[in-house]
């Protein structure tokens, strides 16, 4: 099983609420898992999750939607993968997605799985030290027993906070694969921090969400050329 899970969080500093702002009328978050459903690779979807009341609404809404919610400390987000990995022993493969991300797309998150099965790696991910991908499209994919050894031995709390780089920085234990494209699309910003950042995506699905509820990276690059000669 690859179970894919989706960290989320009403707290954030710089646009709290933002997993729940509306776009088009549906949750963000909600956008973004129309989206994920789309990934052939993956085989369910959990939504890590604090146990803060502030997650309350949020928690609520994901099962709402039959989702599998899994809710642990705010800082530890190490803490919640492994939390809600225990709870799909038969999962072998982890896919690591965050909630600010509505633009993800399914075929570069197939495309990374794809990719470490074929380097059979213990980490691959699509934003390596030079990144080729636009932010926002960022997947992660590791084994099992990988997480499982980060959760374990982790204790710098940037590494229980970000989840992966226990793995990343100790290239010497564990086989680090990568996925990069062709030309760069890196300096492209599709994740939402800021309010331009949202405004950026509802913008985005207002325009090519009603022809297209599937529209692709492609069409989102497109989108920008026509809008302003270049892409941004």
């Amino acid at each position: 099983m690859n179970l894919a899970i989706l960290q989320a969080r009403m707290t954030s500093t710089r646009l709290p609420g933002k997993v729940m702002a509306p776009v088009l009328g549906e949750p963000m978050i909600g956008r973004q898992l129309e989206r994920l459903g789309r990934a052939a690779r993956l085989d369910r979807i959990v939504i890590a999750t604090s146990r803060e009341a502030s997650d309350d609404p949020l928690a609520s809404y994901c099962e709402g939607l039959g989702l599998t919610v899994f809710r642990g400390e705010l800082a530890d987000v190490l803490g919640r993968f492994l939390g809600a990995l225990d709870l799909f022993p038969q999962a072998q493969t982890v896919v690591r997605l965050t909630a600010d991300c509505p633009l993800a797309d399914p075929a570069v998150i197939d495309a990374t799985i794809a990719r470490h099965e074929e380097a059979g790696a213990d980490y691959t991910s699509n934003t390596p030290a030079v990144r080729t991908y636009p932010h926002g499209l960022d997947t992660e994919v590791m084994r099992r027993e990988t997480l499982e050894a980060a959760g374990r031995e982790a204790t710098d709390p940037y590494e229980r906070e970000h989840v992966t780089p226990f793995i990343y920085r100790r290239p010497e234990r564990f086989r680090i694969a990568s996925l990069s494209r062709e030309p760069s699309l890196a300096h492209l910003r599709w994740t939402v921090d800021l309010p331009e950042d949202l405004d950026f995506v509802r913008d985005v699905y207002a325009r090519l969400y009603p022809a297209n509820p599937a529209f692709t990276s492609d069409d989102i690059v497109a989108l920008d050329r026509n809008s302003s000669g270049a892409v941004t």
